[in-house]
């Protein structure tokens, strides 16, 4: 028999894979879409959510590029109070596990969002330290491991809900980042975010985001996201932690090379924006390489890679 379900911090998820925070909303607008349901889905990250309400960036935000998406939402949202109010309510909690994306721009502003959505029912939170810290000069707090870790505490200080920590691509060294914010409190990991990217039209010389610049996502990031997450993993497995892994997966197999790198479980973004029903495509292509190769359990296959031996590593 084979099991998809995985088990990550306590939380039972009927499905290995998730639909990643930014692109399912707040879980409740796939469900206008013929066959699609969150019962497919083992866990919906919802979008990313800060204290007060944010209106996002200047146009244009989201624009095409080879093998991807750049983004340049600028987290618009309407805050955390507003959320828990109108948005929550409308979830059947019972279809599958959601978990609220927390960003903010201060140590302050994280923990307190994070005490907001500890009094609601949802099962455990994920803290986005990709966002800038505007008091020090707009510097991510994920791409400084001591800024990352002190976001983890101040967050773990108010809850005691499961914290999934979203790790920057674009820190230095991302397996440090990663072990200083599980010795801060993260009770799992999910890598990557977006990589920083920009977009120019040669005819206007400008960039063509209105931001300038932006996060990039979809196939291009895959081969970096699976290194990072096989990179997290040497940390993460000394503590248990498990990894979710995202960056670019658009099938079946793309999950299983996220499963084999690490990662206990995967979620999907980019690619759901294409096709709305892929999580149940993904889904029933695992449960066949599982037959085919008798795994019983994704468990089974975390981890799994085998490097090749005698290579000499260079740029």
């Amino acid at each position: 028999m084979v099991d998809l379900s995985v088990e990550i911090c306590g939380m039972k998820c009927s499905s290995p894979v998730a639909m990643a925070s930014g692109n399912a909303g707040y879980g409740i607008e796939y469900q206008s879409v013929s066959g699609f349901s969150n019962q497919d889905v083992g866990a919906v990250f919802l979008k990313g959510t800060t204290l007060e309400p944010k209106l996002g960036n200047k146009p244009e935000r989201v624009m095409e590029s080879a093998s991807g998406l750049l983004n340049s939402i600028g987290l618009q949202n309407p805050g955390a109070h507003e959320v828990i109010k109108r948005y929550l309510p409308k979830l059947d909690l019972s279809q599958s596990q959601f978990i609220i994306n927390v960003s903010g721009s201060s140590v302050e502003e994280y923990a307190e969002v994070v005490r907001l959505f500890d009094q609601t029912d949802l099962p455990a939170m994920e803290i986005n330290i990709s966002c800038p810290n505007v008091k020090k000069g707009g510097a991510a707090f994920g791409n400084d491991p001591e800024m990352a870790a002190s976001v983890v505490e101040a967050c773990r200080a108010n809850t005691s809900k499961p914290l999934i920590v979203k790790l920057s691509p674009n820190q230095t060294d991302i397996a440090e980042g990663a072990r200083r914010v599980i010795d801060a409190g993260a009770d799992a990991l999910s890598a990557i975010n977006t990589l920083m990217g920009m977009q120019i039209d040669a005819h206007t010389r400008k960039p063509t985001l209105g931001n300038n610049q932006g996060g990039l996502s979809g196939p291009a990031i895959k081969p970096v996201a699976l290194l990072k997450v096989h990179q997290v993993y040497q940390v993460a497995k000394q503590h248990n932690v498990p990894i979710i892994g995202l960056g670019g997966i658009a099938s079946a197999e793309d999950a299983i090379e996220f499963f084999l790198a690490g990662a206990s479980m995967v979620a999907i973004g980019t690619a759901v924006a294409k096709d709305p029903l892929l999580v149940k495509k993904v889904n029933k292509g695992i449960m066949a390489y599982m037959k085919q190769h008798g795994y019983q359990t994704i468990a089974e296959m975390t981890g799994l890679l085998e490097l090749n031996t005698d290579t000499v590593l260079c740029g």
